[in-house]
């Protein structure tokens, strides 16, 4: 007896060690890829309060002998050229991912309900059509939707990157709302029916408080998909007043020379509100993929 015991107990201890030893290794894994995804963010932000010189230095200086604040102070100052660039590609971005966001929400919300508790012909089609398009790169549209914004007078406007910004980001929202909808029960609706209520109201105050989570979530993909959009800004806009970040960024860059601590400054605080919308609502971002993954 005291044999089988010992055995038994070798063999709970080989598996407790296996356990611990992946439990470690992922630890060190993740460890690792916060390390891959801090040290560029840490690098820029050294970067951005260095001076023109020491910013050119080789080998690099990890930490400058004299950190300066002036390349955001001429980036947030508006009195000179370069601070009201700035503010002005800061602003327009705020309004087209603002816009995109409210836009995107209004639209995917009822689109996905109706996939979700509704049945009606080409009800499957029509859903994995809307998919579709993620299936393509942005740029084979690049062309078709520059010739469409120019026929209806789009082009130099804000209003041709918020259209634009729609299709890329309804598909994948619609789709993650429709799998947080399927996993409200439906029941509590039906309650809210009998209890009086019109389908409306029973939408309004027994679905979209629960599905609150997976509406955030649906915000930040949004508005991060507008924020950060390069290709189609560039294409769309040419005037330097509706310029928006990414492309304003570029101005940076000259023919002979680059100034690497205002660049730094500039995509570190282009970086900044995606940082902290996603930061301060993660947990609704993470809670709505999680709910709208499984289907109970």
């Amino acid at each position: 007896m005291s044999t089988i015991a010992e055995t038994a107990h070798r063999g709970q201890a080989r598996r407790r060690m296996r356990i611990d030893g992946w439990r470690w290794g992922g630890r060190i894994f993740l460890v690792f890829m916060l390390l891959y995804t801090a040290l560029p963010m840490v690098w820029m932000l050294i970067t951005s309060i260095k001076s023109g010189f020491a910013a050119m230095q080789f080998p690099p200086q990890w930490w400058p002998d004299q950190p300066t604040l002036a390349s955001y102070q001429k980036l947030l100052d508006p009195q000179n050229s370069v601070g009201q660039d700035f503010l002005r590609f800061f602003w327009n971005s705020l309004f087209v991912s603002t816009a995109t966001t409210i836009l995107s929400v209004i639209v995917a919300v009822p689109a996905a309900y109706a996939f979700s508790r509704f049945t009606f012909p080409g009800r499957n089609f029509l859903f994995f059509a809307v998919l579709l398009r993620n299936m393509f790169p942005a740029v084979i549209f690049l062309v078709p939707l520059f010739i469409l914004m120019r026929a209806i007078g789009l082009v130099n406007t804000h209003g041709s990157l918020v259209l634009t910004y729609l299709t890329f980001g309804l598909p994948l929202a619609i789709w993650l709302l429709k799998g947080f909808y399927d996993n409200i029960p439906v029941q509590l609706e039906q309650a809210a029916r009998i209890d009086g209520a019109t389908r409306f109201q029973a939408f309004f105050l027994i679905v979209m408080p629960l599905s609150a989570p997976g509406i955030i979530a649906t915000a930040i993909y949004s508005f991060i998909g507008a924020w950060n959009e390069y290709i189609y800004a560039y294409t769309f806009l040419s005037k330097n007043e509706q310029l928006t970040l990414p492309v304003g960024i570029q101005r940076f860059f000259s023919e002979n020379t680059t100034d690497f601590p205002g660049l730094m400054a500039a995509s570190f605080m282009m970086s900044v509100p995606v940082v902290v919308l996603f930061l301060v609502l993660q947990r609704y971002f993470v809670r709505a993929l999680t709910e709208g993954a499984v289907k109970h």
